[in-house]
């Protein structure tokens, strides 16, 4: 199961309800965060999230409102003993990074490793990986260079024990040794994974950041679970480089996403309503973020 959490989810300046932009994600007993706007840390202890446990962050591109709470985030990280690497991912992020570390006088106990992500061209990037999940990243369109992320649960295959017991397999131990293998001998007979099985589809979820629409984003969100766009914007601005509620909503649509989620919102809208409004005309599929909502997607079967 992944779980989500909008720690931030207005833009450019904080407002009484919205921080600025970052998100918790726990995958068992993973947590990351995506991007790291001012006062992230505050909002982990409001929300009962462990900012200690995390072991990875992802920032997008390096506007203040993405990346402003990392200081402040390593400094009580520090204070606290913390022990373990801290992974830093982004575009130009060894740079940014190493400027972060050279602000105090004295240095964290643990190491800060940043990870340079590419910020050109239309191909995905695993940025990290282990046997459960990927997480990928993909340049998108936006005033500095960026980019946006996806979450992708690695697909497992499941054994249908009905259609097994015609082939004369019981839950046991037989049944582990054909998923692991990919078939087994019962009776003097080969069994195979794909007569008795079915692929579990693996949670995606995709993260714009800051983004025009453009062909990568299509890309990043095909088919996915969950879309969390940027909607800083009720129409498009040009001179901006933002998202729009509309852009988001045909781009949720035209992908087969699942769900669409809104986040990333200028302080000028106090009553977000018509942004879901205008969004619901489109894909209705489509929630509005609000600080600390909570999410929790599991597997599918389709």
């Amino acid at each position: 199961m992944l779980e989500i959490v909008f720690l931030g989810t207005g833009s450019g300046v904080p407002s009484k309800r919205r921080n600025p932009a970052s998100i918790w994600l726990q995958y068992e007993d993973d947590a990351f965060l995506w991007d790291c706007g001012e006062g992230a840390q505050r909002q982990m202890m409001a929300a009962r999230t462990s900012f200690m446990k995390i072991s990875r962050i992802f920032i997008t591109h390096w506007h203040a409102d993405h990346w402003a709470g990392l200081i402040g985030l390593m400094q009580t990280m520090n204070m606290e003993g913390r022990k373990k690497d801290l992974h830093i991912y982004g575009p130009e992020a060894e740079r940014f990074v190493g400027d972060l570390l050279d602000l105090d006088y004295w240095g964290p106990r643990f190491s800060v490793v940043p990870h340079n992500v590419p910020f050109e061209g239309s191909e995905f990037t695993p940025v990290y990986e282990d046997k459960r999940f990927t997480i990928l990243s993909i340049p998108v369109k936006h005033s500095v260079p960026s980019v946006g992320y996806a979450f992708h649960e690695r697909d497992v295959w499941n054994v249908d024990i009905r259609k097994a017991g015609k082939f004369g397999l019981r839950q046991g131990p037989l049944v582990g040794r054909l998923k692991r293998d990919g078939k087994v001998s019962v009776g003097g007979k080969t069994v195979t994974l794909e007569q008795v099985g079915y692929i579990k589809k693996g949670i995606h979820v995709a993260y714009t950041g800051d983004t025009e629409p453009c062909r990568n984003l299509e890309k990043l969100c095909q088919g996915a679970d969950m879309l969390i766009h940027d909607a800083t914007f009720l129409e498009e601005r040009e001179d901006r480089m933002h998202g729009d509620v509309k852009a988001a909503a045909r781009l949720a649509r035209k992908c087969g996403v699942n769900e669409l989620v809104l986040t990333h919102f200028s302080r000028r809208y106090t009553d977000i309503k018509p942004l879901r409004d205008e969004a619901l005309k489109i894909f209705r599929n489509t929630r509005v973020a609000e600080d600390f909502m909570r999410i929790k997607l599991k597997k599918s079967n389709r």
